[in-house]
């Protein structure tokens, strides 16, 4: 098509054309993306991503809310939902390891938060980049692979920033604050779910 053009629109029409194969593998991607990336129900909450999922039953959440690290004498906030958890070990039972790997990858500007004090910036390399390959479970057994990496990382965060699990505030459908309300309400309803079953 474009070899038919007359030379003065050959260069526009490369750019058109270029566009368009653009767009083209831009929807693809799109596409590639779950509708939703958060879905509630009533045993767990999952989390949705085109590399996999994870799950977390309610009884395994003990906090949620929006990590903040310290930078100079001010605190800020990250642009992240932290879900502390009571048990990490099922947790990571319940992640696909696809997503564990780009996790792994993900989380790396996390990491950096350094809790070092004569770190200036906050965001200082340390020498635990890379995690072990070895993660040892509460029960005493050990795990290899990527699973262990990702389990090493979740101690390492929840010693920095206080979180196992983190999600991008991108990806709600409210503000942040909203959503850990949602979360509290929903832990609310089970709870008072439960106890009237248990009186019933």
């Amino acid at each position: 098509m474009i070899a038919f053009l007359p030379q003065l629109f050959f260069l526009p029409g490369v750019f058109i054309v270029s566009g368009g194969i653009v767009g083209l593998i831009i929807g693809w991607f799109k596409l590639r993306e779950p509708n939703y990336s958060l879905e509630i129900t009533k045993e767990h909450i999952v989390y949705h991503h085109r590399r996999g999922k994870w799950r977390i039953h309610w009884d395994n959440i003990q906090r949620v809310d929006v990590p903040r690290v310290t930078k100079g004498i001010e605190t800020v906030e990250l642009e992240m939902l932290g879900f502390r958890l009571k048990d990490s070990d099922t947790f990571l039972d319940d992640i696909s390891m696809r997503l564990i790997t780009h996790l792994l990858l993900e989380q790396r500007p996390l990491v950096m938060h350094n809790v070092d004090p004569n770190c200036a910036t906050g965001r200082c390399y340390g020498d635990d980049m890379i995690e072990d390959e070895t993660y040892t479970r509460q029960d005493g057994t050990q795990v290899k692979g990527v699973t262990a990496m990702f389990g090493n990382r979740m101690l390492k965060l929840k010693e920095r920033l206080g979180y196992d699990v983190f999600i991008s505030t991108n990806e709600l459908d409210r503000s942040p604050q909203e959503f850990i309300q949602l979360i509290k309400d929903c832990q609310e309803t089970l709870i008072q779910q439960r106890l009237s079953n248990q009186s019933g």
